[in-house]
């Protein structure tokens, strides 16, 4: 399943996190590891760069934050990002260098790698969205399986096991997600992609395509 391997999904120099993606093959491992990285992670940040207002909170002093916002850490905050009025941060997340963290957009056990855009009323748990990716108003990623087994990936007719109850969608390099769309658990979405709006996305999606619908995957010309 090399489509689904870290290397063909995102540039891992674009992300404070980069060590953490040479430790692993498929980019869902990373999720259990969160937690313990940013702790390790943050307790090594310059504190020429970086502030730490809070219990495992680092963030960058070049960061834009409302004060209305609402962060939880472990957390790190990348320079330059922006995190904006009620941004709801639970924990477990990285936000890059650059980004964008919305009015009402809450992030839950999460990377951002530099320049992500979640700006307005999207919720993004147990998932990576990779460098210059782009959610539109209202989409989401949705982390649980209504019957609460095991998350699954479809990809190519084969299904891989991760193992994993909460997984959210893996979103390569440059991806834009279409208003409303849900990204159903176990997504997986190739680089330089666009997703239509109002979609619901499962399975893998090829990089360098637009998705219209289930079963309706256009190669980009």
């Amino acid at each position: 399943m090399n489509k689904l391997k870290i290397e063909n999904l995102y540039d891992t120099s674009h992300t404070i996190a980069d060590s953490l993606f040479q430790k692993r093959t498929y980019p869902w491992e990373l999720l259990p590891l969160i937690h313990d990285f940013i702790l390790e992670l943050g307790s090594t940040l310059a504190l020429e760069k970086f502030d730490h207002p809070a219990e495992d909170v680092w963030i960058a002093k070049s960061a834009t934050v409302a004060p209305t916002a609402s962060i939880t850490g472990p957390c790190i905050i990348d320079e330059e990002a922006e995190v904006r009025h009620c941004a709801f941060i639970r924990g477990n997340a990285i936000v890059g260098k650059h980004s964008v963290v919305g009015n009402s957009t809450e992030l839950k056990n999460v990377i951002l790698f530099d320049t992500v855009q979640v700006p307005h009323y999207n919720y993004v748990g147990d998932s990576i969205l990779g460098h210059k990716s782009h959610m539109g108003a209202g989409s989401i990623t949705s982390n649980v399986k209504s019957d609460k087994t095991l998350v699954t990936v479809k990809c190519d007719g084969e299904i891989v096991e991760t193992g994993l109850k909460k997984f959210g969608a893996m979103v390569g390099d440059q991806v834009e997600v279409g208003c409303g769309s849900i990204l159903n658990p176990g997504t997986v979405v190739g680089p330089n992609t666009n997703i239509y709006p109002l979609s619901s996305v499962r399975g893998y999606v090829p990089a360098s395509s637009i998705y219209k619908k289930q079963g309706e995957v256009a190669e980009k010309q």
